[in-house]
């Protein structure tokens, strides 16, 4: 391993790529200088050799005076800001800010004694300004003019504080987590849907009195097979897949003639046979027949209104949703890895994806068509939830990043670093650490964007519904950047914005009124998780992993108030699974121990043996049933009861018995990672009509209520 030359030691620090880092078992790690050179890479730096980073810093620092104003500047409401601008030394400049709502406000000049700096043939002077304290937020322009013309730039206020929903008033919620496309009902086309989304929000609200419903993203997809089953490595993270889309609920569907509803019945039918032969989540069957529905349901044309609101919605998204609809239709003529289209549909802007939309205008106009229905599904079953009085309803989630070959990379390429992966160093759970396979975004190229990818992102996935998961919430403030083949040890951590990401997350979920929970599991700085409750933004509470200092559990009046609080996770089996180790035995079984199966069933006993004693010792669960694992369960769960925890969290899973996880970590195929259907204590599949007439689900529901048995209806 080469030494870090003192150069590279700053190109590192200016661009947030960690030296060093303390690993999961508190082992200093310092970072190679080759690693190093490798991330540098990704943001066009060369830093090859002493010469190389010094020239580089050299020129990132007259670019930084070549700039009249900075691309983007993010501030806390209420703290005051200042703003370097960058002028032809001697020469007056005048600099105002105009808000999001046209408004104008001065800035006013202060000291700055910095030495003017010779650049391109001539000198350049630095002036500051004071924007002021008060400035409302929101997503606002500075403008500065000088005799060089007028320059504008992003300026973002954030709100400090987010909290709690108004909705909930103050008080603890409980809801459900699940896998959307593994609940089906007697109506679903042989994968969950919108539809079910809605029936479950019906019954988990109206009969379990649950105030919110946590699903998997729905971020979008290939559009065609092979589709990546993982929710979490989608093509788009702005838009959804519309898989999700229940044909029959499109108001259109009642318009059709008799011969129409004839085939949608019979792609029906053979949708529900093949995921029953498959024994999976199979959306490689199940999706060509739903898209064939769509596409005679599309065909019958909408009425006026309907037609209105439809091209409001592609006014609204813009260019972003016109590049996604020919990404898809792109896709399915040429291939789903764009790299690998002819050179001349390479980019969204060249002519021939133009005269490509004009040729094919109407599959472009039907793929645009499907995301407007999608989005008008995803608001009926949030409707649903405020019928039902739910406080929160909807809750979605957020990957970390998308699908390396997907639509977002085509769409703005220069946002991703090449030749990166994200992932995540070794840890307790993935002993070999994690290579997720995403690009990650360049933290450089959005501050020059104005953070507009992202701002988009979220404001589409708090869009009608009541809150948002962010997952590994962590990446935000930094990420494991893994250069291509060198596995997920030789990568190093990469510091984002925080400020930047997390500001504009909470400006958006304060617009939506949503509730924001961050998913801080694994290797966090200890300091993250203080801000993220400082901002008002929720973190996430496992009880597995929830230790003293000692290892040994951690009391619940030591829980965090700002989390959400579970049993389990979806990245684990359901808590019947893991009292009986099928966690251990199934990383075993795949060769992710480091350490010998005895050893870890070991310990996974004596953790399971500290956590019944903590229980009986609580008084919520008698001694003599320490071995009857649905006790266990049900008392597992009150004991989230006695933390301090304000939105409390109950797996779906757990409601029916099921043992199976949803997914492995550290697998791609070798495990049926995210198609695993919904099943019962004995695995068989089950059906949302099952569930709503079923016992378990009562005894756990009044659990997370607090009371002894679950009754009918809250009204009674």
């Amino acid at each position: 391993m080469s030494d870090v030359y003192p150069s590279l030691a700053l190109l590192a620090e200016k661009f947030g790529i960690a030296q060093e880092f303390w690993d999961w078992k508190g082992r200093h790690q310092a970072i190679s200088a080759e690693t190093i050179t490798e991330v540098l890479k990704a943001f066009d730096i060369d830093a090859s050799s002493p010469q190389a980073a010094d020239d580089a810093l050299t020129r990132l620092e007259d670019d930084r005076w070549r700039r009249t104003l900075p691309a983007c500047t993010v501030a806390e409401e209420g703290q005051g800001i200042y703003i370097n601008v960058h002028v032809p030394a001697g020469t007056h400049v005048e600099v105002y800010i105009r808000l999001e709502s046209g408004e104008t406000r001065p800035a006013w000049q202060v000291e700055n004694h910095a030495p003017d700096r010779w650049v391109d043939g001539g000198h350049i002077g630095e002036a500051t300004f004071w924007l002021g304290a008060d400035l409302p937020t929101g997503y606002h322009r500075v403008i500065a003019n000088s005799f060089t013309g007028s320059h504008e730039a992003s300026l973002i206020v954030t709100p400090s504080f987010v909290g709690f929903p108004g909705k909930m008033r103050g008080e603890r919620i409980w809801g459900y987590g699940t896998q959307l496309y593994s609940v089906t009902s007697d109506r679903s086309w042989g994968i969950g849907d919108l539809g079910d989304l809605a029936d479950l929000i019906t019954w988990s609200g109206a009969r379990q009195f649950a105030g919110y419903v946590l699903i998997n993203p729905l971020h979008a997809a290939e559009p065609a097979p092979p589709i990546e089953p993982s929710p979490y490595l989608p093509a788009s993270r702005r838009f959804i897949n519309p898989i999700y889309i229940h044909p029959e609920s499109i108001p259109e569907y009642a318009t059709l003639g008799k011969e129409e509803r004839r085939r949608i019945k019979a792609l029906l039918r053979q949708a529900q046979e093949a995921a029953e032969a498959s024994g999976i989540v199979d959306r490689n069957a199940v999706w060509p027949l739903k898209l064939e529905a769509l596409r005679i349901i599309h065909a019958a044309g909408m009425r006026p209104a309907r037609h209105i609101a439809y091209q409001d919605f592609r006014s609204r998204e813009g260019v972003g949703l016109r590049y996604f609809a020919l990404w898809s239709a792109l896709s399915r003529a040429h291939g789903q890895f764009w790299s690998d289209w002819p050179d001349e549909f390479q980019s969204p802007q060249s002519p021939a994806v133009a005269a490509f939309a004009q040729e094919h205008a109407d599959e472009v106009s039907f793929f645009e068509w499907l995301q407007w229905i999608a989005q008008t599904q995803v608001s009926a079953a949030q409707t649903v939830a405020d019928e039902v009085g739910m406080p929160v309803g909807i809750v979605t989630d957020l990957a970390v990043g998308v699908h390396r070959h997907g639509a977002e990379t085509w769409m703005m390429p220069e946002v991703f670093a090449q030749g990166m992966s994200v992932g995540a160093p070794p840890d307790q759970y993935n002993q070999s650490g994690q290579d997720w396979g995403q690009p990650p975004w360049r933290p450089d190229k959005l501050e020059e964007l104005a953070y507009e990818p992202f701002r988009a992102m979220v404001a589409a996935a708090l869009r009608r519904v009541g809150g948002l998961r962010v997952d590994h919430i962590i990446g935000m403030f930094r990420l494991w950047w893994v250069p291509q083949g060198a596995g997920p040890t030789g990568g190093t951590y990469v510091r984002n914005n925080h400020e930047a990401m997390i500001g504009i997350l909470a400006l958006e979920a304060q617009r939506a009124q949503a509730l924001v929970i961050g998913e801080d599991l694994g290797t966090v700085e200890p300091w993250v998780r203080d801000y993220l409750s400082r901002r008002g933004l929720l973190g996430t509470s496992v009880l597995w992993f929830e230790a003293d200092h000692q290892g040994q559990p951690l009391d619940a009046g030591h829980w965090r108030e700002y989390c959400m609080a579970s049993v389990t996770t979806h990245d684990l089996p359901p808590t019947l699974g893991y009292l009986a180790g099928d966690h251990v035995r199934l990383r075993d079984d795949l060769g992710l121990l480091t350490e010998p199966l005895d050893e870890e069933l070991a310990a996974s006993h004596r953790e399971q043996e500290d956590w019944l004693n903590k229980l009986v010792d609580y008084g919520l669960l008698n001694p003599e049933d320490r071995d009857e694992p649905v006790e266990v369960m049900l008392a597992l769960h009150k004991f989230l009861l006695h933390t301090p925890s304000k939105v409390l969290l109950a797996g779906l899973t757990d409601a029916v018995g099921e043992r199976r996880a949803q997914n492995q970590p550290g697998t791609i195929n070798e495990y049926p990672n995210w198609r695993v259907p919904l099943g019962d204590e004995d695995g068989n599949p089950i059906h949302l009509e099952d569930i709503f007439t079923a016992e378990l689900p009562n005894r756990l529901a009044a659990v997370m209520n607090g009371i002894q048995q679950q009754p009918e209806s809250r009204w009674g």
